[in-house]
This record gives structure tokens, C-alpha cells and sequence, in this order.
């Protein structure tokens, strides 16, 4: 049972979300954690995705949607939905976060990944909310990026002296047994101190059945195919058909998840090409994915941290093609978890090699489930970030400190 916090409690999350759904789903996933744990519990979102309203949320969750932003190949930001300079767009999104802070009055704060935002937007919000003595913490997925990027990326934001001079906790989502997001980051002690590692995140089915229908394909044995946000999903769905064309006797049916923010133009070719296999279905999304993954014999993806979370969760066989621009995180991931036997894994290169690409999707099914490889605290995030955020709901300036050692 859910226990109540010392009074009503509210904690606000931070998502920058410039594309995709990885930052989204994540901070979803930690949302309805806590509120499945504290009944007094409201928790509200902050983010920059488009379609963020294309999601259910629990009770006492709800979202401010900010203006969204979307970085471009060169590596600059452009504004997503509106005809003005992205300087304006980021002026806006940094005024409407800090009156939003300054209004739910926070508990406690938790930002993504980004320790000052896009752009810096979050760094007066930090700066007002941390002179009221709310928690600040900074959540980082597994993996980053290659520790030479990161650490010019970082040196770039200015990220380190944030973490020394801002925050209280980094939390983890993940294992330090498997990797640390920091490496190569010359991050001073104090700052390491702050640092718990609470494990992966879980992913439980729907609470409530869906109101979206089922793919019609989902009648049958098949293999789940996603791309998560799908902007960058075409070499991933263009193997697996590639493998289907090939090889019209491959023992089950395959559901492809093009993605949201697959262009248009992309979508309607794949669409066209799964329909003349038979076997092959084609959508665009599903906002209940832990529905489809739960049903699949396998899953094919490109290693996101929530798909794996979802695999993980939900013991399914997995075949991961990481993708290796513009960042190795997706690649870093793979490999660890394909050398603890989590998963199996192709580079992108042999997987558009139809003849290799069919016979991994034949293997799948008869390889390990997850649940066969034994790491101790791998799923243990939800309830590890419940223990850790408890002494600070409610204002929590007396609470107790909790032993870190436990969860380290």
C-alpha cells in the first residue's frame, strides 16, 4: 500500500525534450513511481515534447507544455511550432518554467539530464527554488555519450560547476557495476558524493485498459519492431524489411512502430512496402508501448534507454541495432548488455545485409530472456528512488539522512 507523506508533497520534473520520446517516457515512468507510492503525492511535468498530450497520466500527475525546440544536423536549435528567432523561443520556456517553480513550490525539483537546461533556461529557476531550501537533484540516464564528447559538451555548458554549486543528489538510472555516466569527466569529489546509483527504471503494464485498439496484427505470434520517437528510425525499419523481402518464411509476423517524428514521407514508403508482404504491419504509434512489447515473442530496437528499461521489465528476447550518430550511447549500452547476455546485437552495417539480418530475427526467439541473466539491483529503480526522495516530501529540512550505502 501507498504510504502517505507527512503532509500533501509536490515535486516538479524537468524535461527539456528538443526530439523524440526518450526524456518524456522517462520522466513519466518516475512520476507515476512515486505516486503509485505516496498517496499525498502530486508531481507535475515540464516539458518541450509536441506530443506529450498523446500520453495517459495518473491521477495527481499532470504537464505544462513549454514551446518546443528541435536541434538541427548542424547542431543549432530552431523553434518547433512557431515562426520567431529561438532566442525568443528559449526566453519564453525559461519565464514560463521559473513562474511555474515559483507557483507549485516545489518540494523537491528534478531535472533530466541537462544539469542547466536547454540553453541554460533552468538556472534561475535552480537559483530561486534553491534560496527556499527545495531539493534539487539531477537524474542522468546509463549512459551519456562517449566520455570524449561528453567531456567537451560539458566543459562547453559550464555542467560540473552546476553540479558542485546546485545540486544536492545526482541519481542515477542505472548500475555502477555497468557504467558510469561521468567517465572521463574530471568531476571533483564532493560532486562524486552526491552521486546514487539507484538502478534501472521499470515499466509495468497499463493500470487501466487502453482505449486505444490493438494492432490487428497483435492476433497472432509476432515480433515487435520499434524505432521509439522514429526521426532517426529509418535504417532500422528499412533492414527488417529488407530481411522480410528476402525471406518470406520467417516464422513470425512482424508489427513495425514507425515513430511520431518519422518523416511523413518515409512513413507512407514503409507503410506501402509491409502492406505487399502481408506479414509485416506498419503504425505510427502506440502511446501504451509496455502493451505491445508485453504481448511480442521478441523485440527489435534500437536500444533506447526506455525500450530496454521495458525489455527488461517485461522479460522479453531482444535484438538491439544501436544507432552511432550523433551520439555512442545507444552503442554503449548494446554492447555491455549484449556481452552480460541481456540481449543480442548487430551493428547497423550487418543488419542492412538481408540475408544476416533475417537469420538474427530467426534466432531471437530461442536466445536467453533477461531474466535468465542474474545482476543483482538491475530493475531496483522505482523502489530506490521512493527510499531516496521520502525524507524530502513535505519540506523534509529535518527529515533523516538515508543510508546511500544501501542503494550505491
Amino acid at each position: 500500500m501507498p504510504r502517505k507523506p507527512r503532509k500533501e508533497s509536490r515535486v516538479l520534473i524537468y524535461s527539456h525534450d528538443t526530439f523524440g520520446l526518450g526524456h518524456l517516457r522517462r520522466c513519466r515512468a518516475i512520476a507515476h513511481a512515486l505516486v503509485g507510492r505516496y498517496k499525498g503525492l502530486s508531481v507535475l511535468i515540464l516539458s518541450g515534447s509536441p506530443i506529450i498530450g498523446s500520453f495517459d497520466f495518473r491521477m495527481r500527475v499532470d504537464f505544462v507544455r513549454i514551446p518546443g525546440v528541435i536541434k538541427l544536423r548542424n547542431g543549432a536549435y530552431t523553434s518547433l511550432g512557431l515562426h520567431i528567432d529561438v532566442t525568443q523561443t528559449l526566453a519564453m520556456r525559461a519565464s514560463i518554467i521559473r513562474h511555474t517553480a515559483d507557483a507549485f513550490r516545489p518540494d523537491v525539483f528534478i531535472v533530466d539530464k541537462e544539469p542547466l537546461g536547454l540553453g541554460g533556461e533552468v538556472k534561475e529557476t535552480l537559483e530561486m527554488l534553491k534560496a527556499r531550501g527545495t531539493r534539487l537533484v539531477l537524474g542522468l540516464r546509463d549512459v551519456l555519450d562517449e566520455p570524449k564528447l561528453l567531456a567537451r559538451e560539458w566543459r562547453r555548458k559550464r555542467a560540473v560547476p552546476a553540479l558542485r554549486d546546485l545540486y544536492d543528489e545526482i541519481w542515477v538510472y542505472g548500475l555502477r557495476e555497468i557504467y558510469d555516466p561521468l567517465k572521463g569527466i574530471a568531476v571533483p569529489a564532493d560532486v562524486r558524493e552526491k552521486m546514487t546509483y539507484v538502478g534501472y527504471l521499470p515499466r509495468d503494464l497499463p493500470v487501466h485498459a487502453s482505449t486505444q485498439a490493438l494492432p490487428q496484427l497483435t492476433g497472432q505470434p509476432y515480433l515487435l519492431v520499434t524505432t521509439g520517437g522514429g526521426g532517426d528510425g529509418d535504417q532500422l525499419i528499412e533492414a527488417v524489411l529488407r530481411a522480410y523481402e528476402y525471406d518470406k518464411a520467417l516464422p513470425y509476423a512482424a508489427l513495425l512502430v514507425l515513430g511520431p517524428f518519422m518523416a511523413p514521407e518515409l512513413r507512407a514508403r514503409y507503410q506501402e512496402r509491409a502492406a505487399k508482404l502481408g506479414r509485416v504491419e506498419a503504425i505510427t504509434f502506440y502511446s501504451p508501448m509496455e502493451i505491445l512489447v508485453a504481448r511480442a515473442v521478441g523485440v527489435v530496437a534500437m536500444g533506447g534507454y526506455n525500450t530496454f528499461c521495458e525489455v527488461l521489465s517485461l522479460d522479453k528476447r531482444a535484438l538491439i541495432i544501436p544507432r552511432i550518430v550523433p551520439r555512442l550511447e545507444q552503442h554503449i549500452r548494446a554492447s555491455w548488455a549484449a556481452e552480460l547476455g541481456l540481449v543480442s546485437m548487430l551493428t547497423a552495417d550487418e543488419s542492412l545485409e538481408p540475408s544476416t539480418m533475417a537469420a538474427a530475427l530467426r534466432a531471437l526467439p530461442q536466445q536467453k530472456a533477461p531474466s535468465e541473466v542474474i545482476v543483482p539491483g538491475l530493475l531496483d529503480g522505482s523502489a530506490n528512488l521512493a527510499r531516496q526522495i521520502a525524507p524530502w516530501l513535505g519540506g523534509g529540512k529535518s527529515a533523516r539522512t538515508i543510508d546511500r550505502r544501501r542503494i550505491k
